[in-house]
């Protein structure tokens, strides 16, 4: 499923995302009280990240008496999934393994991920590759398949 959205989601917009995914629906305050009291970010800020994301589409607003709702149709882990498909993208696919390793070394993980980790290596090794093909054109990376 491809999220139809004006344009890629910034860091501080996650932000906002992740409060209003906590919530079913969420009024503004609530978002400014969250983010304010984790980042230090001012009101105009977060209503400037709020007003953002319901001009790509991220969000959507509906009026209550005086204040507003925010929610959304975007699940978190479609969002995620279609970040890391488009970051995976834009890496040679030889670097892949590499990259997984490298965020498997900085997350903070339980012993059940670790066993979802080696139950999927071990459904993986079944169809790995001996070697990965380069995915890069000519000049765009340093694995010299291409000279």
């Amino acid at each position: 499923m491809t999220i139809e959205m004006d344009k890629d989601i910034t860091n501080a917009e996650w932000e906002v995302m992740r409060v209003v995914w906590a919530q079913t629906e969420v009024p503004s305050q609530v978002i400014i009280d969250v983010l304010t009291d984790k980042r230090g970010w001012k009101e105009p800020t977060i209503k400037t990240l709020i007003g953002r994301l319901v001009k790509k589409g991220a969000l959507k607003t509906r009026k209550d008496g005086r204040k507003f709702l925010y929610s959304t149709d975007i699940k978190e882990d479609t969002l995620v999934n279609e970040t890391l498909d488009q970051f995976f993208h834009n890496i040679c696919s030889k670097d892949i393994g590499k990259t997984i390793g490298v965020l498997i070394d900085e997350a903070m993980l339980s012993h059940d991920d670790v066993a979802l980790l080696k139950e999927k290596l071990i459904q993986k090794e079944a169809v790995a590759y001996d070697t990965v093909p380069c995915n890069c054109m000519k000049g765009q990376c340093q694995c010299h398949h291409h000279r």
